[in-house]
């Protein structure tokens, strides 16, 4: 490479991820990136953001246009179509510049649980409508599991047992985080419903362990710091509802 070359633009990482490269400058990125494992950790959690953004705004993009929009609807005023298809694109479009001012809130060190509770909500409505692989490794290796998180985390990591709140493990993930690498649980009432348990690392002096709520779309977040730990428990339940299983969860981890 060229000594222009020595250092990707972040604009050239973003096309790379979104497939807007040719075939000489991808061969370009994906050397740098072999070369570079800090900025493939980078671009894998791009690629991460992605999904995320898919999942939270495509129902919104293929939903099907009301009748009241469609032109035929209202012949002697046909700008209304266009003006609700304006509304549309601009709640859209607020969504992504919300979701890049909340990356640019990760980058910012002085608020990572803001970030932390944002990744969490994202998270959990990326995997918990899975079916098929709503975890990467099942109840069943829960030990094994733990003991992987743990290593990846550099911390001890549980899965807090919630039975007595009416919530069974069904397992968990590693994830990418803005502070190094996250773990997902994930849990599932006898109606289907699914909870997500996010665990971060990193998180000494940067929080307080009460508790603190949020609300990203349907989906309410209990979350707080212990020690060097930071919890956001993600449901679409109704708040005391959540807090209730929070507090189940606090107790299970310091048992």
């Amino acid at each position: 490479m060229s000594k222009q070359s020595k250092q990707l633009s972040e604009e050239k990482l973003h096309a790379y991820v979104d497939g807007r490269l040719d075939a000489a400058h991808r061969a370009e990125v994906e050397a740098w990136l072999k070369q570079n494992p800090a900025d493939a950790a980078r671009v894998d959690d791009y690629r991460q953001q992605n999904v995320m953004l898919q999942a939270l705004f495509n129902p919104v993009l293929n939903e099907p246009i009301p009748l009241q929009m469609h032109p035929q609807a209202h012949q002697r005023n046909y700008l209304q179509p266009m003006r609700y298809a304006a509304m549309v694109g601009g709640m859209v479009l607020s969504g992504i510049l919300g979701w890049s001012l909340h990356s640019s809130v990760e980058q910012n060190s002085q608020q990572p649980v803001l970030a932390m509770v944002n990744r969490a909500a994202l998270a959990h409505v990326v995997y918990t409508p899975e079916v098929l692989h709503p975890v990467e490794v099942t109840n069943e290796q829960e030990e094994q599991l733990t003991k992987w998180l743990s290593k990846r985390l550099g911390n001890n990591i549980r899965a807090p047992h919630l039975t007595a709140a009416g919530y069974e493990l069904l397992g968990g993930r590693l994830l990418p985080g803005n502070q190094g690498p996250v773990a997902q649980f994930m849990y599932q009432d006898a109606r289907g419903m699914r909870l997500t348990l996010y665990i971060s690392s990193k998180m000494a002096g940067k929080g307080d362990a009460s508790f603190r709520y949020a609300k990203e779309g349907k989906v309410g977040v209990f979350y707080w710091v212990d020690e060097d730990l930071g919890y956001a428990l993600s449901g679409e339940l109704a708040k005391p509802d959540l807090l209730n299983v929070a507090n189940a969860v606090y107790q299970g981890l310091n048992q």
